[in-house]
């Protein structure tokens, strides 16, 4: 009991202070995706909203292309596929330049493409829950298309599509653990690193299990509340 409390002490002899920052890179990485995969996929759910068959099409084969490839291929992509292709850019353009993408940007891209892909289709389903009728009260009332949307549609629509929300963000925290695949010090990285060399696989992977489970627990609670609140104004039956 000494010696693993002593392996998870923070100093020179324990391994606390690289997981911490693990725990720390795996929360900010979540929270850095998370307002770009929202935006992306409210877009994408316009999209497919929209009248506009062009727009259908192309949003459709944007959801159907990043939610069928598994999600470390499309890390793998983004990652390698970026280098590669800025490098053949610039060697057009004269320059011999080697480039290598952060691996925090590269897996943010990837994970707000899934993430998109999937919160697209909590959205599109949300939409189609808001009665037309609200729309033309909108209009009726004077309001342009941008006014009714961002005053009467969007907070509706936000609290129809906060459970799955709350389910991709769960997905999404998990998701994180891939990074550690292009050389990200996230959570499970530090933790495989401090298994190796200390010889103690079950050690360190309990504790991720368990850090992993506190924060599905405290974002399931702060998912809980928001719900709550955003159905603060509804009749109660």
């Amino acid at each position: 009991m000494e010696e693993a409390l002593t392996l998870l002490s923070f100093g020179e002899n324990g391994w606390g202070d690289t997981i911490a920052k693990g725990v720390l890179i795996t929360v900010s990485l979540s929270l850095a995706t998370l307002p770009f995969g929202l935006i992306i996929g409210f877009l994408i759910a316009l999209a497919k909203n929209s009248s506009e068959p062009s727009l259908k099409l192309a949003a459709n084969i944007y959801t159907t292309i990043f939610r069928g490839l598994p999600e470390l291929l499309t890390l793998f992509l983004v990652f390698f596929g970026v280098q590669i292709g800025l490098q053949q850019l610039l060697k057009l353009m004269g320059f011999d330049i080697y480039i290598e993408v952060n691996s925090f940007v590269a897996g943010m891209i990837a994970l707000s493409l899934v993430f998109s892909s999937f919160a697209s289709e909590a959205f599109l389903s949300a939409f189609r829950g808001i009665p037309q009728g609200q729309y033309e009260g909108g209009y009726a009332l004077g309001l342009s298309r941008f006014q009714t949307m961002a005053l009467i549609i969007l907070p509706q629509l936000i609290r129809l599509a906060l459970p799955a929300l709350g389910n991709l963000w769960l997905i999404l925290l998990k998701d994180t653990a891939l990074v550690s695949t292009i050389g990200l010090s996230d959570l499970l990285r530090e933790t495989s690193i401090a298994a190796r060399v200390t010889k103690e696989p079950f050690l360190f992977f309990g504790l991720a299990c368990l850090i992993y489970l506190v924060l599905a627990m405290i974002s399931s609670t702060a998912f809980t509340r928001i719900e709550r609140w955003s159905k603060r104004g509804e009749v109660q039956r």
